[in-house]
């Protein structure tokens, strides 16, 4: 997949073949939790100065609790020349840290890194798929997950045609899901490319797992399935939602690139964030994905300072 956002990753590994026993029950009806994996990462960035440079304002996105994973603050590490570090927490539970340096001297170099603790487990199906239900009525932080994102096309003509096809002869809730994302995984071919989004992907019948991911989305919620994206370190999956029969909403994971997997995830790489529409202070338009960010104040005779954006995985059992 394309990268992302800028990163600098230092240390490989494998994210699943160290993952120990310890499973842990959800509430009834839904997923469960698996194996776990517990890492330590460092985030944040380095800023360094080719001139004389001013009001300078970074954000980065810091890991934070889902269900499935839970991250601890271990370690916070700031240069002299950060003046204030602080913290906010977008819609949909993105969390960042917020980096200010009044200036920096030509050929200064100033830094912000957190450490954090990451436990995140892999995720088993529910027992009864077809207990669930399509959800008649949604809370407003769920209904939202129905809407149109940027490239999620999701009230588009060929999108809302293909996705009643799809689902007219299936009777479970679960099974329509199913067909969806049968669908998508066997109609188009995963190849490397830039961002195009789910209307490119269904045209053009090839595209990444951002592609994958929307296109299925897309669907889902032309059948008034809500569904959002999860995205982790160099890779993206969707979640949909369904009701159980007692009127209880459940999130439930697959994996549109890759491997099989539908309604678990095997995946330990940490949790970024999910969702796929984002208002962000510092932009104008909705945002697919919370980047990481930089300002500078201009300078008389100043220079734009080089920022690295690292997240680095330090080790993991």
């Amino acid at each position: 997949m394309r990268t992302l956002i800028a990163v600098t990753l230092l240390v490989a590994t494998s994210l699943a073949a160290n993952a120990q026993d310890a499973p842990a029950a959800l509430p009834a009806n839904g997923i469960k939790l698996d194996k776990q994996l517990v890492q330590r990462w460092k985030v944040g960035m380095t800023i360094t100065a080719d001139g004389p440079c001013g009001g300078i304002f970074g954000t980065a996105t810091v890991p934070t609790d889902w269900p499935e994973q839970q991250v601890r603050l271990l370690e916070e590490d700031f240069s002299p020349e950060v003046k204030d570090v602080a913290y906010r927490t977008l819609e949909n539970g993105v969390k960042q840290m917020l980096v200010s340096i009044p200036n920096l001297q030509p050929g200064q170099q100033a830094h912000a890194f957190v450490t954090v603790e990451v436990t995140r487990s892999s995720i088993l199906g529910p027992d009864d798929p077809t207990q669930f239900e399509i959800p008649k009525k949604l809370p407003r932080d769920i209904g939202k997950f129905l809407a149109p994102s940027p490239y999620i096309e999701s009230r588009h003509g060929k999108i809302t045609k293909l996705a009643r096809e799809l689902v007219k002869d299936k009777e479970s809730a679960w099974e329509q899901v199913e067909a969806i994302y049968d669908w998508v995984r066997e109609h188009v071919e995963y190849t490397n490319g830039p961002l195009k989004g789910a209307l490119a992907a269904l045209n053009d019948g090839n595209g990444d797992c951002e592609e994958l991911t929307s296109l299925f989305i897309a669907l889902c919620r032309a059948n008034r399935i809500p569904a959002r994206t999860v995205w982790i370190p160099s890779h993206c999956y969707p979640e949909f939602y369904l009701q159980d029969s007692e009127g209880v909403g459940h999130w439930f994971p697959c994996q549109a690139a890759g491997t099989r997997d539908f309604g678990n995830m095997p995946d330990h790489r940490p949790i970024l964030q999910k969702g796929d529409n984002y208002r962000v202070p510092e932009k104008k338009e909705p945002q697919r994905y919370v980047a990481e960010f930089l300002k500078v104040q201009a300078i008389r005779g100043g220079g734009k300072p080089k920022v690295d954006f690292v997240r680095q995985l330090l080790d993991g059992e």
